[in-house]
């Protein structure tokens, strides 16, 4: 039987982009992206009973966000800064400690990754994390992205593969994604594998 994963001082959980027009409704609705909301609470619950770092990153842009279609992009136009679409889920259930990420907010860069344009790194550095447990939306786009950013900065990563939802443009998109991540040095897990 596989070791459990205890959770220590040193590690942080980043939920991605879990905003109001990424589900269901949404002006850039993931499929099933609601499903993924009940199993990040109980991350969130987990991390804040040791009363470790929590992180959220959001979409905040500018109306006229080079990724609008509206713009040129490739995206209708969703999480504009200060919209009820770029609020986070209102299920989802956050500490009020929990350190905000806004991401997109200069017009002219994409910024996918929660890391880019971000004091992300800073952050984490500042509070001598090592080890970042993902998850939130979608897989396969901003999650994908931060967490191949965070390898690519010398963090260990933890993918919580029951708690992201991909968009899945092309059908293979998120199983492409969660094997690209894995691959570049991700460990895919699940609540199950993390010690009470």
């Amino acid at each position: 039987m596989r070791q459990k994963i205890r959770l220590v001082a040193g590690d942080a959980l980043i939920v991605v982009d879990v905003q109001n027009d990424f589900l269901p409704g949404g002006s850039l609705a993931v499929p099933c992206s609601n499903k993924v909301i009940p199993a990040l609470n109980r991350y969130v619950a987990r991390f804040a009973k040791r009363h470790l770092p929590i992180y959220v990153t959001r979409d905040w842009h500018p109306a006229d966000h080079c990724s609008f279609k509206t713009e040129g992009g490739q995206w209708p136009v969703h999480c504009v800064a200060d919209s009820q679409g770029a609020q986070f889920a209102s299920e989802l259930v956050l500490p009020p400690w929990t350190v905000v990420i806004s991401k997109g907010i200069r017009p002219d860069k994409e910024a996918c990754s929660g890391f880019e344009g971000t004091d992300l790194e800073n952050r984490l550095r500042g509070h001598s994390i090592r080890r970042l447990f993902v998850a939130g939306l979608a897989s396969d786009h901003c999650v994908l992205n931060t967490v191949q950013e965070a390898l690519a900065r010398g963090f260990s990563v933890l993918l919580l593969r029951d708690a992201i939802c991909a968009m899945n443009v092309k059908p293979a998109d998120g199983r492409n994604a969660k094997t690209e991540m894995v691959r570049l040095g991700a460990r895919s897990i699940q609540l199950k594998n993390l010690s009470t």
